[in-house]
Order: C-alpha cells, then structure tokens, then sequence
C-alpha cells in the first residue's frame, strides 16, 4: 500500500526542519531515539518540539486542536493554555472527544458545544461524529489546521484512535491539513497483539482491521491509517514525533507526567492490564468500574475463591491472581459486595495482558455458574469478531483461542512495521 501523502519529524532531527510532506510511495524515516531508563533523561512529546521550534509549522494557519486533559507539558499546563496567549500560533478552536476536553464526562459522555471559560475559546463537540457531520465542524470553527494531541492506552478499543481516524476522514472531506502531535504509548511499543478486527464488526470501539494491542504511538497509528484506510483520498497529514522514546520504555520510564486519559485509566499500570481485561465489559462481571484498581479488580456476586485458584493454576507469565471481594460505587454491582480476582503484574516485560484476558474469561466460565455474555454480545464489538465468544462457549482452552488469531496477527504485524517511527 503506497503511502500517498504524509509528513514526519523524525525523532532525531533537526527542530528547524519539523515536518515534511511525502508524495508517491517514498517513505520518511526517522532516526532512532536515544536511548533512557527510569530516572535518566526525559522523552519529550511532539508538542514539546513543536513549541521549541516557535510554531514554525503552523505558521500562518488557524489553529484548532483535539485534545483532553492528557494534553499537558512537562510540567503540567495544559497545551491549549501554554498556545492560546503565543502571538507565535494563532489558535482559534478547541474540539472535545469522548470526556470532553476538559475531562468532565464519564465514559460514553462529553462536553458538548460552549465556549472555554479560561480562554474563551469556542469548544466544538466530536464525541460521535464522523464523516460529513465532523467535515461540517471543521469546517464550520474556520480552522485551517486540525492538531491531534491526547494520551492513548495502546488499545483497540480506546475512543481516542478512532477519534484520530474520524478526523483524518473529515480532514480530507473540509480539505483541512491534519498535524499530530506524538505521545508514549503507555504499554510499550514492542510487539502488537491479540486478535486483528473484522471490519463487519466495526463500531467506535474499533473502526477498522488493528490487533487488539496495536504496538503502535497515535502518529504510527495516524500514518498507518492515512495510507491503508484513506488511500483514495488521504489528508494532508504531518506528525511530530517525540525525541527520546524508545519503543521498549514503559511509561514510568519516560519522565512525563501521567494524566489521566479519562476517569477508569488512573494509573500507567492500568493501562498495562486493560488490552485484556477491558473484555469483561462484554459479560455481566464488574470489570472494576467503581473502585479505585478499575480493570485490576473483576468480580460478580457468587464468585468465590475458585476463580483465583483456576487462574492461578494456568501459570501465565508475570502475573498471578489474589481472590478479592471489593464493592463498586457505580456501574455493575453498585453498592454490592461481590467476590473476584485482583490482577498483579509482577513482571510486565513477558506479561500479555490480552492472553490473560481470555484465560481469565474462560477460568470465570469454569468456575462460575453464573457466567454469561452481555445479552448484545459487546464482546464480538470488543475482540473484533464472534470467534472468542464462540470457542469459549465451546468449551477451548485459553491456547486453543489465541491459536485462532495468529495469522491475522502476523499479517497485520508485518504490515505495521514500515509506519514504525522510533527504534529500541
């Protein structure tokens, strides 16, 4: 697939050069980053080095940006505070996603239209819109240049990348040039994993055909989709890449402040278990909305010790499972005591948190008589197909269903590999 237009700064490269677009088939390759460990040097973001050039890129545009509360520099301001008085860049428009851009909705909520009461920006809804819809909203705020910066977890099924993609379409439709900023992903960027979609199950939980731990930063993710998904008609798209990230840092290794990216992703460590765990969103167990180790605490009523011990038994690498009894304040179960497991990750380099995900799916089905789908079967829309449902239902075992994705795994892996940006 040829990579029709798109622009890169790469992570080793001079700052007076920020970006520069591509046509054809020709690739923009970036250096290795340097390479860091907890406590030793700082990476920092596409926005850091947007800023230490002056703007240089935007020169000349109306600047509207897609950010959260995860947009923040080093030292925690937010971007759109640090941009908005710089006679350096002339940013007119903010536009919110799922949270909203302040961060003020709970999951499947946002913001809506108003206008931002520290800057008086005007605020522009996105959460759902996509196509013509998001084209008209662009284009009705009279930005020229739509900026991406929000904090991704490394999932398929986190909003924030298809917010990316529907801007990407919409961008091409209003005939507005997309620049994004890059982040770590938290999980690392070493390998992809987990089950590849079916585009016959894409909803906003995931679009189009990625692993369901896609190994990738939001730019990898944006050059990727630019040319694979929008090759007839892509949008003039650039991206700053960060300097000092390498795609083995964790990120506690990478000096940057955490953020929540929206309200049941707390901590750096959530984000590591979540690729897996955020499953059970597609069955009646609580997958810990409403506690404080949401997505680490998974439980029912009438889940007792059995479940810990089964999982447990199967010896998976880096984690092991603590029987747990914990009372959610919302969501499932709220207010009720209700017994499970809690998630410990003890050694995260050889910890695959979407096998764990389906291991303790298929433990909970053995040990629980009160196991069952969400009656929408959401897991199909979760792990991107009806196989997972299907051959637990079936009674196979947890490498009997990871066996079934591999070759869609391989595929998209190696198709992965030419949008990669950062070495390490």
């Amino acid at each position: 697939m040829s990579l029709s237009r798109r622009g890169v700064l790469a992570a080793g490269g001079a700052v007076g050069a920020l970006a520069a677009t591509a046509a054809g088939t020709g690739s923009a390759a970036a250096s290795p980053a340097h390479g860091h460990g907890p406590g030793l040097g700082r990476v920092r973001t596409g926005f850091d080095r947007l800023a230490a050039d002056g703007y240089r890129m935007l020169r000349g545009q109306k600047v509207g940006i897609v950010t959260n509360p995860t947009g923040i520099t080093a030292d925690v301001r937010h971007i759109v505070d640090v941009m908005h008085p710089d006679p350096r860049v002339e940013l007119t428009a903010v536009f919110g996603p799922e949270h909203g851009f302040r961060g003020t909705a709970q999951a499947g909520g946002s913001e809506g239209r108003y206008d931002d009461p520290a800057t008086g920006l005007p605020v522009y809804d996105t959460y759902l819109k996509n196509g013509r819809d998001l084209a008209d909203v662009f284009t009705a705020s009279g930005v020229d240049t739509v900026l991406f910066d929000i904090q991704d977890a490394g999932a398929r099924f986190y909003t924030y990348i298809w917010t990316l993609y529907d801007c990407l379409e919409a961008a091409a439709l209003a005939g507005k040039r997309v620049v994004v900023l890059d982040r770590p992903n938290p999980m690392t960027g070493r390998e992809a994993l987990g089950p590849v979609l079916d585009p016959a199950f894409g909803t906003f939980v995931g679009r189009r055909e990625i692993a369901q731990a896609h190994g990738m930063t939001v730019a990898e993710l944006a050059l990727f989709f630019n040319a694979e998904f929008f090759h007839e008609r892509p949008a003039r798209l650039d991206v700053v890449t960060m300097s000092g990230w390498r795609r083995s840092d964790f990120f506690d290794a990478t000096g940057l402040p955490w953020v929540p990216p929206s309200p049941n992703m707390p901590t750096p460590e959530t984000a590591v278990v979540y690729p897996g765990t955020c499953l059970f969103e597609g069955t009646n167990l609580s997958e810990g909305r409403g506690t404080t180790r949401p997505f680490e605490l998974l439980g029912a009523e009438g889940v007792d010790h059995r479940w810990a011990a089964a999982a447990n038994a199967l010896r998976l690498p880096g984690v092991a499972f603590r029987e747990a009894y914990f009372a959610p304040t919302f969501s499932k179960f709220a207010g009720k005591t209700v017994g499970g497991v809690q998630v410990h990750v003890h050694d995260r380099e050889v910890f695959d948190p979407v096998r764990t995900g389906i291991a303790l799916l298929v433990t909970a089905k053995q040990t629980w008589s009160g196991f069952a789908w969400r009656p929408d079967n959401w897991i199909d829309k979760l792990t991107g197909n009806t196989r997972v449902r299907t051959m637990i239902d079936a009674g196979a075992d947890t490498d009997a269903v990871v066996r079934a994705w591999q070759r869609d795994l391989s595929a998209f892996r190696a198709k992965r590999r030419k949008y990669l940006r950062y070495g390490g």
